[in-house]
């Protein structure tokens, strides 16, 4: 243990999982390195839980206050914290763009404005994401931009085989309504016009259907094998879909910062996306491909005009995890 080092406690609660669970793998080990690190892993006490509020275990609190400070890599945060706590709030697509009932959309507002009133400092990974967050929770705290980064995995490209034929699509991310994956699919039917043979691949969790967009799993099966739902699968089989996809397409209507466009063009894959906020301040330097949000006429006619095109060069080196947390660390070593 070096004395000199700012005693932290981490919740590891979100490690291996998907989405914020991959933010976090690749940031912790800076935190070690960087940090005096106690791990909060609590059994049996999800995020946002009844006994995360109201009976987090008494030990794992000690642990916490003995520390100088707390970290979570989201906005879930454990009653009876008395030191200085730092907070994240990837996006509040719930508010912008609400997925469950009015009930749900109440209690995940109430939790945003919980993180806002008990954070030391917010950090969040766009300068959208910070202007929606202001918009919305008006919060009082400090709100610091962070970025998110591409693993480490997707940053050295495999020796490329020939995409061109057959054309392999790829869509990945969860099945909620904001993703656009309808648009998608009414594209892909006017890419399989031109291109029959063509195939989309969708990875995402099958669990997420029951998040809002329940239509989508009879869309998919309408369209027999030219659709791979694969659902969930590994980080090393995400690396090869991105290696072995022809396009990467990510349609979304809403996103706070969306990694998989980054992460694909790292493995040498073309990218179209959507012309939405985030991803136009996110990607305005990369070799990307924008189509007008929510028009599948427009994401087909941008998808056949980008399989024409040259594996991506030069990828900007904007962000990086090593970065995001230097940001993080100078955020805390200040407070």
């Amino acid at each position: 243990m070096n004395s000199n080092k700012i005693k932290l406690a981490v919740d590891m609660r979100m490690s291996g999982k998907s989405g914020i669970g991959s933010y976090f793998d690749s940031l912790f080990p800076y935190f070690e390195k960087n940090f005096d690190v106690i791990q909060i892993n609590p059994e049996n006490i999800e995020p946002f839980s009844l006994k995360e509020l109201f009976s987090f275990p008494k030990e794992e609190l000690k642990k916490i206050n003995s520390c100088d400070a707390y970290y979570t890599p989201y906005c879930n945060i454990p009653s009876g914290i008395k030191i200085p706590i730092f907070s994240t709030i990837h996006d509040i697509v719930f508010l912008d763009f609400p997925l469950t009932g009015k009930i749900g959309t109440m209690a995940r507002k109430w939790f945003y404005k919980r993180a806002c009133k008990k954070s030391s400092t917010i950090f969040t990974v766009s300068n959208f994401s910070a202007d929606r967050i202001m918009y919305h929770l008006h919060c009082k705290k400090k709100i610091v931009v962070t970025y998110n980064a591409s693993p480490a995995q997707y940053d050295e490209p495999k020796i490329k085989e020939d995409k061109s034929s057959p054309v392999n699509l790829l869509f990945v991310g969860n099945i909620k309504k904001h993703k656009g994956l309808h648009v998608l699919l009414e594209a892909f039917k006017i890419v399989l016009s031109t291109i029959p043979d063509a195939k989309l691949t969708i990875v995402g969790n099958a669990k997420n259907f029951r998040t809002g967009d329940e239509t989508i799993s009879k869309e998919i099966n309408n369209f027999g094998d030219k659709v791979i739902f694969t659902g969930f699968i590994s980080n090393e089989e995400l690396n090869l879909a991105y290696h072995n996809a022809s396009l990467l397409i990510q349609p979304s209507f809403y996103e706070g910062f969306g990694m998989p466009p980054l992460e694909a063009l790292n493995c040498g894959t073309n990218v179209v996306l959507s012309d939405i906020p985030v991803f136009k301040e996110i990607y305005k330097d990369f070799p990307v491909t924008f189509f007008e949000c929510g028009n599948a006429s427009d994401l087909a006619n941008k998808i056949f005009e980008t399989l024409k095109k040259p594996t991506p060069e030069n990828i900007p080196n904007i962000y990086s995890f090593e970065r995001t947390f230097g940001i993080i660390k100078n955020t805390i070593e200040e407070i």
